[in-house]
């Protein structure tokens, strides 16, 4: 197949560079352009872009000219990873313009007619964006991936949804530096400290899931019937988003069982063939003491999301803890995979 003409919106940034390196050479995508703010716009990339990554800057970028993010781009399809108010206004002109838009920003993940999607989890979801077209009348779409948190955490938690029905969900996060972005938290307040509180995350773990793992009906999803509490912390890892769950089933179930459901889960076939979906989905650790983030957050290439620790919840069925990278599995890498399913469904 021609690859097709992709651009990244907000390139400078931590996610943006971070779709930048997971495009290079990527056998369906080619980047055509590449988007910044007012103040970067016209620079080359090279000069406009303090680069974060550990992974060098890729040379096919470096000499691109940043544009304004605006309809006008030699692109078919625009990966946003732009901040949720530039993206609440500027995704939907790009959408109604004729580009399809993946979306890492929050901005539209609840509208109705958005799919919110983890291609391993909801892939039925993406037909959505025949319901946005007729409804809106745009040409292209726009199709989001969900808050970083919420990602590996819901991988988890469908093959115990499917298997045994849930009741209740009970999760604690430990959210890496990266998720905040760059400069990110100061470090003064990160060093030798937990932050308890990130501004609208726990709001989004307790509902992002639940529409996920809902059920697709003609024109929108219906929430998944179970609940779920959380707390959201900020700790001083680099990369790797952690939760600590427990959950409750509608049919009882023990740990061991709750483990060979998600170490037996498996992508939809729609999936499982796509150039960036992992082998692996879910790796369960049998050691006491995994997962960590320095030594799993990479499995998969940071696409497979590792759960250890499954042992039984005096309280509620079964507890456990998820890790996953939150750069690429739970921001760039996760909605790169998103375009491979829409491109796979023909939506492209």
């Amino acid at each position: 197949m021609d690859k097709i003409k992709v651009g990244v919106l907000g390139a400078t940034g931590a996610v943006g560079q971070r779709f930048v390196q997971l495009l290079e050479g990527h056998p369906w995508f080619v980047v055509t352009a590449l988007t910044g703010s007012d103040r970067t716009s016209g620079q080359t990339y090279g000069e406009a872009c303090r680069w974060v990554l550990p992974e060098e800057m890729p040379e096919y970028a470096r000499g691109m000219t940043v544009a304004p993010t605006e309809p006008g781009m030699d692109a078919r399809l625009l990966f946003s990873a732009l901040p949720a108010d530039t993206a609440r206004e500027a995704e939907p002109k790009l959408a109604a313009a004729g580009y399809g838009v993946c979306s890492n920003a929050s901005a539209h993940r609840t509208w109705p007619d958005v799919p919110l999607l983890i291609p391993e989890v909801n892939p039925d979801h993406v037909a959505l964006i025949d319901v946005q077209r007729e409804t809106r009348g745009w040409r292209g779409f726009i199709a989001t991936n969900p808050n970083c948190t919420s990602t590996g955490f819901t991988i988890a938690l469908r093959p115990l949804l499917d298997a045994f029905g849930l009741k209740r969900v009970f999760a604690v996060s430990m959210q890496a530096l990266s998720g905040a972005g760059y400069p990110g938290v100061a470090s003064l307040d990160a060093l030798d400290n937990v932050i308890p509180h990130i501004g609208g995350e726990e709001a989004k773990v307790e509902t992002e899931p639940l529409k996920m793992l809902g059920k697709l009906n003609a024109t929108h999803v219906a929430d998944a019937p179970f609940r779920i509490s959380a707390h959201t912390n900020r700790v001083t890892v680099s990369d790797g988003h952690m939760v600590c769950a427990s959950v409750e089933f509608e049919r009882k179930a023990t740990a061991a069982e709750a483990a060979e459901a998600m170490a037996n889960f498996h992508a939809p076939p729609i999936v499982q063939t796509l150039p960036s979906a992992p082998h692996c989905v879910i790796e369960v650790r049998s050691e006491p003491d995994r997962p960590q983030p320095r030594r799993d957050r990479n499995a998969g290439k940071g696409m497979t999301t590792v759960v250890g620790r499954v042992r039984e919840d005096p309280l509620f069925d079964v507890k456990f803890a998820c890790l996953s990278h939150n750069t690429i599995r739970g921001a760039a890498g996760g909605s790169i995979l998103n375009a491979e399913l829409i491109v796979a469904s023909k939506r492209l």
